[in-house]
């Protein structure tokens, strides 16, 4: 299985809602293996579909030994909330404190279209609120308060991958509008 170029800031698909998933086939099972393969080699602990250039609802993740995915999420987040430091495939190397709820309980789909739950706190949490704001167009710069976002630009200005233009290749298979 080929491992996925990860798009970086600045690439459109990064902010653009992704699409619920409505058709689960062999493609879709072959998106999902494609992203944990992807995520797993850069290494990260969750991966979403835009991320790769794919503008469908779909994430990995890769935390406390588990491997799971999750399509079409809907969270639900505690009141308390967790600050720690957080990171993104997007954004290689840059790292910093990004508020987020300490426990959440997500419902979607498996990959086959089954009903999945998942609950997590802590570090979990984190990924599942980090991967789904992935598919809704939001990043992670987006959830820190003013300094640190601040702190953030600075890092990815002087970052050395900063206006790197990714390579987009087309395929000659037909994606129906869902990759960009």
């Amino acid at each position: 299985m080929p491992i996925k170029d990860i798009r970086l800031f600045g690439d459109p698909v990064l902010r653009t809602p992704a699409d619920e998933v409505t058709v689960f086939d062999k493609e879709l099972r072959q998106l999902v293996t494609d992203l944990q393969e992807t995520m797993l080699e850069a290494p990260g602990a969750g991966l979403a579909a835009p991320q790769i250039g794919v503008g469908l609802r779909v994430f990995t993740y890769w935390v406390d030994d588990v491997l799971g995915h999750l399509v079409n999420p809907r969270l639900d987040l505690s009141d308390e909330v967790q600050d720690g430091e957080e990171g993104c495939l997007s954004f290689p190397g840059v790292y910093y404190d990004t508020p987020r709820a300490l426990r959440v309980v997500a419902k979607g789909q498996d990959q086959y279209g089954g009903p999945l739950t998942l609950e997590g706190s802590d570090l979990l949490a984190r990924c599942i609120q980090h991967e789904t704001d992935h598919l809704d167009g939001i990043l992670f710069i987006d959830r820190m308060d003013r300094d640190q976002r601040k702190l953030a630009m600075k890092a990815i200005r002087e970052a050395d991958w900063t206006g790197a233009v990714p390579q987009v290749k087309v395929s000659p298979h037909a994606t129906f509008g869902k990759a960009l």
